[in-house]
């Protein structure tokens, strides 16, 4: 603004007064500099006050927390027959899960009743798992069924296979008679949104460990309390998925059936769900798979199936017999994927394939149908078709060669194995967890949060201190800091291989298509599979707890760094390239830039699978919370130990998820 100022002595006359100087440019501090400082305060405390006030406990000593929890757990097993809320509530409920899974049981695994064999023997198995997986996708997938249920038998584990697919059956008919409902309701109402979200996060942020303790205290050890907690660790994804399906129907669409007459419920049943069909049957994908990879996790409560014969492999370091159990796992995942995928999309590839055999396909599906009703009703009646023929040969073929691949690389490999190990053990790990163990508690609580302040403000500061508190209060303090170091440790290899991938594939659609299936088809695979490889490389240690996390949590880190990669606009690229930039400094400052929110993203998701999977691990010598689990299954004098131990993981989990999310939408805005 300048301002006119008459010059003295010539009336009317003026000049311009000089403009102020320009005011000096502001420093601002930026959130990186004051996480530095932070750390930097840490390393000088923890010099000075190393060794003090670390709450450190033994393995076999007990709080007063624990003792109570110990109590408590006697007290219900004392009063589970006389307590109106267990002789009405929560007895009835395990009776009629128990139930439920006792008949699809008796169905194709277990024997029924006066019979030796089940109802269903492995010939109608098999025919039903082709003709369904033909009438729901394509005659492809149900020759992929037929071969990936006959090699399961071919494996010597037909029983262990069917009880299985028996708890993930029940499972996930229980779940989605909750699931599709919300999510419907969800999808209309958006209060009813906003109070089902919260629950959903939380049930999604516990690793899948932590729901098993506290549901063996209610529900008691068995097929009840896996179903049950499968039912919670596979439900969201379909109420979420459901959900999203009815929202993303356009609103014209709804407008239209409403001008027409349509009262609500029509406007459900004849366009919401119909429109929404394609996306609700994938939510139903993510359901199966969930449950699958939790009915194997169940087995530490004594849930039958493969998830059994994997965990008494691993406890045994029987590695052969462990890969053939995780072999079928995979396998039976592979198929069960195939198929619901193939669902979703199979109108419309019907449609595109123009196919002179879709006329006729009513009369082929009911031909198909008398076939699967002959094979069932001879597996019902003759022993041949009952009962899987051979003695499991492939299988014992298949454990010998992993037994012999196991030797030759500890015999060949193990300089190179065990020098990586060391490395990253001696290098990263171990100083991680020096500094968040020998630290005072209130030392590292008040780091951590002042690093939730800065990256995702007050809110997760509040959060952290809460979930600090009750960790302390928990009794498992010094266990829970390692855990920690194992999970930031795992994490940041994770943030490694998923940015130098990621962007990889980000930037070249044909690397994208060569190795999206490879990530895809390794989110298929439940957690126990990865312990096996690397517990051969690795021995029974914390490292092949870590090395498995990695590759378990890095396919969804890359694929969401791909993603935010790729949509950096083209033209801000061109414009980069065409002032002289190079391949690395558009990378670097350009588009991994642009991509913060997704590279945020990419951390919290990585960091919650990498919390479930070294918790896993501590089946192979990760110890731990981990390990304390464990511990609170096998021996009831550390039940009480195990319960506050898998509170810990969820308070880890939870602390983790609010302040990345926090930091995310930060770095969005």
């Amino acid at each position: 603004m300048t301002v006119a100022i008459e010059k003295p002595g010539n009336p009317g006359q003026t000049k311009q007064a000089e403009p102020p100087p320009p005011a000096a440019p502001v420093r601002r501090i930026s959130r990186s500099m004051v996480v530095a400082a932070i750390l930097a305060v840490w390393l000088v405390l923890f010099a000075v006050l190393r060794g003090k006030q670390t709450l450190s406990l033994a393995a076999a000593d007990l709080t007063d927390l624990h003792r109570w929890l110990n109590d408590v757990n006697d007290s219900i097993g004392a009063n589970r027959n006389s307590n109106p809320l267990f002789l009405y509530g929560f007895n009835e409920i395990r009776l009629v899960i128990d139930n439920l899974v006792t008949f699809v049981q008796d169905l194709i695994s277990q024997p029924s009743g006066d019979r030796p064999l089940p109802q269903i023997g492995w010939l109608g198995v098999v025919g039903l798992a082709g003709y369904v997986s033909w009438a729901v996708a394509n005659w492809r997938v149900a020759l992929l069924a037929v071969a990936g249920f006959t090699f399961l038998g071919l494996q010597g584990l037909w029983q262990e296979s069917m009880d299985t697919l028996a708890l993930t059956l029940s499972a996930v008919l229980v779940a989605l008679l909750f699931a599709i409902p919300l999510g419907v309701w969800a999808g209309l109402s958006e209060r009813a949104n906003r109070i089902v979200t919260p629950f959903l996060d939380f049930m999604q942020t516990m690793p899948t460990f932590v729901y098993l303790a506290p549901l063996t205290l209610i529900f008691l050890i068995g097929g009840a309390s896996a179903t049950i907690a499968t039912v919670i660790y596979a439900a969201p994804p379909a109420i979420r998925i459901t959900a999203h399906a009815i929202r993303s129907v356009p609103a014209t669409t709804v407008e239209a059936a409403a001008s027409m007459g349509a009262t609500r419920r029509q406007s459900l049943l004849k366009v919401l769900l119909p429109m929404s069909k394609r996306t609700v049957v994938m939510g139903i994908n993510q359901t199966i798979m969930a449950a699958l990879a939790m009915v194997t996790i169940a087995a530490l409560i004594d849930a039958p199936g493969l998830g059994k014969t994997v965990v008494q492999a691993l406890q045994s370091l029987d590695v052969g017999t462990a890969f053939n159990a995780g072999l079928a796992i995979v396998v039976m995942a592979i198929v069960l994927d195939r198929v619901t995928t193939a669902a979703s999309g199979r109108a419309e590839a019907a449609r595109r394939s123009g196919s002179p055999l879709l006329k006729w396909r009513r009369h082929l599906l009911a031909a198909g149908g008398v076939v699967a009703a002959v094979l069932v009703y001879l597996s019902h009646t003759y022993l041949w078709a009952a009962e899987f023929p051979g003695d499991g040969g492939t299988g014992s073929n298949i454990a010998k060669a992993a037994d012999n691949v196991t030797t030759w690389a500890q015999d060949n490999l193990s300089g190179l194995t065990n020098g990586f190990r060391d490395a990253i053990t001696n290098g990263l790990l171990n100083p991680f967890q020096t500094l968040l163990t020998d630290s005072p508690w209130w030392l590292v609580g008040a780091a951590l949060i002042g690093i939730a302040v800065v990256l995702g403000g007050w809110r997760a500061g509040v959060t952290t201190a809460v979930c600090v508190g009750l960790l302390v209060a928990t009794g498992v303090w010094s266990d829970g800091m390692t855990t920690l170091a194992s999970t930031l440790v795992a994490t940041v290899l994770v943030m490694l291989l998923g940015v130098v991938i990621g962007v990889w594939m980000g930037r070249s659609a044909l690397v994208d298509r060569l190795v999206r299936p490879t990530l895809d088809a390794a989110q298929v695979m439940p957690p126990f599979v990865y312990l096996v490889p690397f517990l051969a490389l690795f021995g029974a240690t914390r490292f092949t707890a870590i090395v498995a996390a990695i590759v378990y949590a890095a396919p969804v880190a890359i694929k969401i760094i791909a993603d935010g990669v790729r949509t950096v606009p083209a033209t801000t690229v061109e414009a980069a390239t065409s002032t002289g930039c190079n391949t690395w400094q558009i990378i670097t400052k350009v588009q991994l830039p642009m991509a913060r929110g997704a590279l945020t993203l990419a951390t919290n998701q990585g960091l919650i699978y990498v919390l479930s999977m070294v918790v896993v691990g501590g089946l192979v010598g990760a110890g731990a919370l981990g390990y304390d689990v464990v511990a609170g299954f096998s021996q009831g004098q550390l039940y009480g130990k195990g319960l506050a131990a898998g509170l810990a993981i969820v308070l880890l989990g939870v602390m983790f998820d609010r302040i990345t999310q926090a930091a995310a939408r930060r770095t969005s805005n």
